[in-house]
């Protein structure tokens, strides 16, 4: 298993073994209702307590990814975004935060009021401006595969050869970051975007040549259709199905798990480490 540190604000990071990225939303039309926050103050709760159950990153979001969600304006991402992310850092001065963009705009507005990771689901294809300001700023760049945007990326799933196609993206994205000054990067499979269900455990089956490319890997799968739909269940009643994939993920070089159940994934990770016998 790829066991790379993430160097973050000045900080190196371990990641000898996984860690939790605690999903924060700010967002009224999240899939999952459980992690909708309708104030400021709720907001600010919820995260204090995912550090608490064990959270490495906060990740900060203002415009749901999800199939189909609704456009949201640069301008009312922002204002979702920054206090937040100002209020998490002003209570938790130590925490980890990243801002779930793929707008230039938010993620520098988000990186000036603290954030210190860019995480984005396009890959820089909706705003290629995002990776000059992870150059700009030398915080880490999330590198997720998808293709089109929410409203699209559904229509889009016709791969040639589909692993092989996501490790080409994933190399010509690589060194295209690198040109531009990005070094410091984490890869997700985009499991959910412009995938179908059998393509997602078709990619999950492989992931693990994806740890060829020395990089802390992402997984964000939590309560995800591919999860609830086969087991003709809801969104609110996947908890079970995510930490068993969280389970396979991790054997397959998962670095990094993000969730919206940080005490779940946690425990997961402990018992894994038990299991093979190393320090909880």
């Amino acid at each position: 298993m790829t066991k790379p540190n993430l160097c973050v604000n000045g900080r190196l990071l371990s990641l000898e073994k996984p860690a939790v990225m605690a999903i924060l939303n700010a967002t009224p039309d999240s899939f999952f209702g459980g992690s909708r926050q309708n104030t400021l103050e709720q907001a600010l709760a919820a995260a204090s307590q995912m550090l608490k159950d064990g959270a490495l990153i906060l990740d900060v979001g203002g415009y749901s990814t999800r199939p189909n969600a609704a456009d949201v304006s640069p301008t009312e991402e922002i204002d979702r975004v920054c206090p937040l992310i100002e209020g998490i850092l002003k209570q938790n001065p130590e925490a980890i935060v990243s801002v779930d963009t793929f707008r230039a705009a938010t993620a520098e507005a988000a990186i000036r009021a603290g954030a210190h990771l860019i995480n984005d689901v396009s890959g820089g294809e909706i705003d290629p401006d995002i990776w000059q300001v992870a150059a700009k700023y030398q915080c880490p760049y999330v590198l997720m595969h998808s293709r089109g945007t929410p409203q699209t990326m559904m229509q889009l799933t016709d791969y040639k050869h589909l692993v092989a196609d996501i490790f080409d993206y994933f190399t010509q994205k690589i060194q295209a970051l690198r040109a531009q000054g990005v070094h410091e990067l984490i890869l997700d499979l985009g499991f959910g975007f412009a995938k179908t269900e059998v393509q997602n455990y078709e990619l999950m089956r492989e992931m693990a040549v994806f740890q060829s490319f020395k990089l802390p890997i992402l997984v964000g799968i939590s309560r995800k259709s591919m999860i609830y739909k086969p087991l003709k269940l809801t969104a609110d009643q996947a908890l079970n199905g995510t930490t068993s994939l969280h389970m396979l993920c991790m054997e397959r070089g998962a670095n990094i798990l993000r969730v919206h159940d940080v005490r779940e994934a946690v425990q997961s990770i402990q018992l894994r480490e038990l299991f093979w016998n190393k320090s909880l």
